[in-house]
């Protein structure tokens, strides 16, 4: 793996539907018909790789984050 790629993993459109796709690659990890779909298959790697899955909107801006491995800022309390 390339020093600068991390596990996380990002459910983004692609090309009229969506795809799952490691960070800081070009190349798409799995494509989906539906964002539910994406995110399962996000999940099941996130979670094998303890490492954290983003959650894009149509328009490319991440709506949501889940972490599956140790957490680097842990709420205090």
């Amino acid at each position: 793996m390339n020093p600068k790629q991390s596990n996380n993993q990002h459910v983004v459109p692609h090309k009229g539907a969506w795809a799952v796709r490691a960070e800081g690659s070009e190349r798409v990890t799995s494509r989906h018909t539906t964002q539910t779909a994406a995110i399962g298959a996000a999940r099941t790697i996130a979670q094998n790789q303890k490492s954290e899955m983003f959650i894009h909107a149509k328009n490319g801006q991440i709506r949501e984050r889940n972490t599956y491995g140790p957490d680097q800022c842990p709420p205090i309390g």
